[in-house]
């Protein structure tokens, strides 16, 4: 039985030309990039290459760039790193209900060595309230942090208001872009952001490597012990293959950014039309326009999620109800939730994240199966 893949947003495949440029770095050019010796200069500069690629993708300086083992470490590091830092000027933190684990969860241990957390309210469509935002600014307040993209209903968050907002009453401003690179391009300097984390393999690099951005001049400390990788920040041997992996992946997806952006936009907007025609009780959760172009996440009325999904794999197609880093759990999407979804709705949630190797003939059967299933 053929495969079908639609949860992108979960991983996505490392593509075969990343592939095979990382492949000499786990054993012919195998050496340590701390080390003096010619095969450790080999990885230093193999290194310092992917880190260029980074920062070119997104508009930033060479040195302001610091690799991390995902994007849940580049949020960490970033969140409590500020936080500890500026912990003499005040510590308040302000950031959304609809935020991923990574950043929920660091708030939540933050609060708990003393720091004082606002939790922003979301519309019906997942957009942050900027009255509430700009009401919870205190002189306290260190930092806002506010993700790019919403990892489950896709809404893209206006991140230059935000960032206004936070720069107007000097704040620091970090967002989680995991979703958003490589679906949207982004500029730091054209979007005024501070600090910004990623994860390789949401855009066909491998698990295990991330990079966060620090805008030069944010103070931040280090969150784990060790030596003085990544100017100091980050200790741990660099893992110089997944480096130069996700170097060359930025590279390759900005580097074909309009073909590979219109090609999922094509497939979101004939798997959203055939799913509103043939199931008009389905609800669309996130914006209709304002959301990734890939992804489009209905709720069925009557239906169980998880019942769903087995359903679907058992006819060879992968999807999700929501984050992957919440797959087990009982509880309704804290998402869905947030956006006002009642449980009945948000436990029939249905999450479809397409990618560069889907076509129009996945779609035809993802949408056939889709129907089949909830007619029975």
């Amino acid at each position: 039985m053929k495969i079908r893949y639609f949860d992108h947003a979960a991983t996505t495949p490392v593509s075969e030309v990343v592939l095979k440029e990382m492949l000499p770095y786990f054993n012919r050019e195998y050496g340590n990039a701390s080390s003096m010796y010619s095969l450790g200069r080999s990885a230093k500069r193999a290194l310092e290459e992917a880190r260029n690629r980074v920062a070119n993708a997104i508009g930033a300086k060479k040195h302001e760039i610091y690799f991390t083992s995902c994007g849940s470490e580049s949020d960490n590091l970033a969140i409590k790193g500020v936080a500890y830092a500026n912990r003499e000027k005040g510590n308040h933190i302000i950031t959304s209900k609809i935020e991923h684990p990574a950043v929920l969860n660091t708030c939540r241990t933050l609060e708990k060595q003393g720091f004082e957390v606002t939790y922003l309210n979301v519309d019906s469509n997942g957009f942050v309230d900027l009255e509430q935002l700009v009401g919870s600014i205190r002189k306290s307040t260190i930092l806002i942090t506010i993700m790019f993209a919403n990892n489950e209903i896709g809404t893209i968050e206006p991140i230059q208001k935000i960032a206004e907002i936070a720069h107007n009453h000097h704040i620091i401003f970090h967002t989680d872009s995991v979703q958003a690179v490589g679906n949207v391009k982004i500029n730091v300097e054209d979007y005024h952001i501070d600090l910004l984390s990623m994860s390789g393999h949401k855009l066909y690099a491998p698990k295990g490597i991330g990079a966060l951005y620090v805008k030069e001049g944010i103070a931040f400390e280090k969150i784990q012990d060790g030596g003085h990788q990544e100017k100091d920040k980050r200790a741990g041997t660099e893992n110089v293959a997944e480096i130069v992996g996700l170097g060359k992946a930025i590279e390759e997806i900005y580097g074909n950014y309009e073909q590979y952006n219109q090609h999922l936009l094509n497939l979101r907007e004939q798997y959203i039309q055939q799913i509103e025609q043939l199931i008009p009780q389905a609800k669309l959760n996130g914006d209709r326009n304002k959301r990734l172009p890939g992804n489009a996440n209905f709720s069925f009325p009557n239906m169980n999620g998880q019942e769903l999904l087995l359903k679907l794999d058992e006819v060879g197609i992968c999807a999700s109800s929501g984050s992957a880093c919440s797959t087990g759990s009982e509880a309704p999407s804290h998402v869905l939730t947030a956006i006002g979804l009642k449980p009945e709705l948000a436990q029939g949630a249905l999450r479809i994240t397409f990618g560069k190797d889907n076509t129009v003939e996945d779609v035809n059967y993802l949408v056939n199966k889709i129907v089949q299933i909830i007619k029975k």
